[in-house]
């Protein structure tokens, strides 16, 4: 299904019934990593997976900002007429929903971020290296986006005011002291590191993180 969010043409799909629950993708994805995530939790959630700006089936931009990404987020929950939603982000999604609870406090109801970082230096110095590498070579407009944002400050995290989850693998390419400053800087908020997981082998493609939002969100 489209919608008309902010200008942009937003592609997203919708499994099951129930309280509404949004699940946000990473940089260079689409909504079909949540594929098994959705075929789990479609039993007691209606679950919409939208394809952010110029990812999947969305429309493109040339120029890519977190914050505009924020924005489509609101209007999307805006136009779809959904009720203080429950949101998961995983890695640039996490940021998307950090900066649109920061803007809107009561856009969400609960939130899980996975592997989100508040700045480009919240990656290890390898992966932001690689990643830098990758720009000089191809002129990504999505790995610029990577290397230049986000920029969440401490006063910004403390403006969020619902139940949030964050979580990182053990192996996750986000520093492990970025994963834990979101946390600590959240009030309330809960912390889980995964063992042996790295920064999307319990997200893409994987049952496991649907366990996870069922537990946290009931």
């Amino acid at each position: 299904m489209e919608v008309l969010v902010n200008g942009i043409k937003i592609y997203y799909e919708r499994q099951g019934e129930g309280r509404p629950l949004i699940l946000l993708h990473g940089n260079g994805e689409d909504h079909s990593i949540f594929a098994e995530t959705a075929e789990i939790l479609k039993e007691h959630f209606a679950v919409y997976m939208p394809d952010t700006r110029g990812h999947g089936r969305s429309e493109g931009v040339e120029e890519y900002h977190y914050s505009d990404m924020a924005e489509d987020l609101r209007e999307l929950i805006r136009v779809l007429g959904l009720e203080r939603p429950l949101l998961c982000g995983f890695s640039d999604g996490g940021i998307v929903g950090l900066l649109a609870a920061v803007r809107d406090p009561g856009l969400l109801s609960a939130m899980v971020l996975c592997g989100a970082n508040l700045t480009p230096k919240g990656m290890k110095t390898r992966w932001y290296r690689l990643f830098q590498k990758e720009y000089q070579r191809t002129g990504d407009a999505k790995l610029k986006l990577m290397l230049r944002e986000p920029r969440i400050t401490a006063e910004q995290l403390a403006r969020i005011r619902i139940p949030v989850l964050v979580t990182a693998g053990s192996r996750d390419l986000i520093r492990r002291r970025e994963t834990e400053r979101i946390a600590a800087g959240i009030p309330g908020s809960r912390l889980k590191i995964l063992k042996g997981e790295d920064h999307g082998s319990y997200i893409v493609h994987c049952g496991k993180l649907a366990g996870l939002l069922a537990d946290f969100f009931s």
